[in-house]
């Protein structure tokens, strides 16, 4: 009788610790997350090279890349294709023009993920979508390693290049000030400070102005946070 059980492969989730691999790029041998310990980390895969949507998001990332440096950001990419094909077509991009973005050299690395180790290992490959392509994953991981957000998106969709920042500067916002941040949050609008924890606290809040916080109700309060004094903090 034929054995049609297949091995189950757990998805890293928020808050797990990123899953270690050690792989070839087009920029040499990586030890992740290890070599990038101490930097915010953008883990992305994208379903091939030599395709035009991956093209348009190769070259915004590398045209935005000195948006995620300034936020101690260390961007890696990943395909199942060959490093010979990696390297072939990220020279291809370097006479392209497209939106006004031309000349431009993809300085980070890409990973030769043949064999699908890692895009298995994070989960990037999705079945029911393609099963010998990944998806276009993203995963935000901080300075410990830990997992913070993840995005998917299919091979039909480019990606939000300004929520990508967005949210990466959504995270050290609230990990460096300690605050929430509402829908639609963008840098230089109000945070929400976080609620009380007893009922005395909540009182005193409700009946006690606190200077430069406003209260919706005893849960729901906000303060000014402007974008001067997060890229104060966050650019160092």
């Amino acid at each position: 009788m034929e054995n049609t059980e297949t091995k189950a492969i757990t998805m890293p989730r928020i808050g797990d610790k990123a899953p270690a691999f050690r792989a070839m790029t087009t920029q040499g041998i990586i030890n992740f997350p290890k070599d990038f310990s101490g930097k915010w980390k953008i883990l992305f895969s994208h379903p091939a090279d030599f395709t035009p949507v991956c093209t348009t998001e190769f070259m915004t990332f590398t045209h935005r890349a000195k948006e995620f440096e300034a936020l101690n950001c260390q961007l890696i990419g990943l395909s199942i294709d060959a490093l010979h094909s990696h390297i072939a077509w990220l020279r291809d991009i370097q006479h392209l023009e497209f939106n006004g973005m031309k000349n431009l050299d993809v300085t980070f690395p890409l990973i030769e993920d043949i064999s699908m180790e890692v895009a298995q290992l994070y989960g990037m490959i999705h079945p029911n979508e393609n099963s010998t392509s990944a998806v276009r994953a993203v995963f935000f991981i901080d300075p410990d390693d830990i997992i913070r957000t993840i995005l998917y998106y299919p091979a039909s969709l480019g990606r939000n290049f300004d929520e990508i920042l967005r949210i990466l500067k959504g995270l050290q916002v609230a990990s460096e000030f300690g605050v929430a941040l509402p829908a639609d949050w963008k840098p230089g609008k109000d945070v929400i400070v976080p609620p009380p924890s007893t009922c005395p606290d909540a009182k005193k809040r409700m009946t006690s102005k606190q200077e430069g916080m406003t209260c919706h109700d005893w849960y729901l309060c906000t303060k000014p946070l402007s974008e001067k004094e997060i890229d104060k903090k966050l650019n160092k």
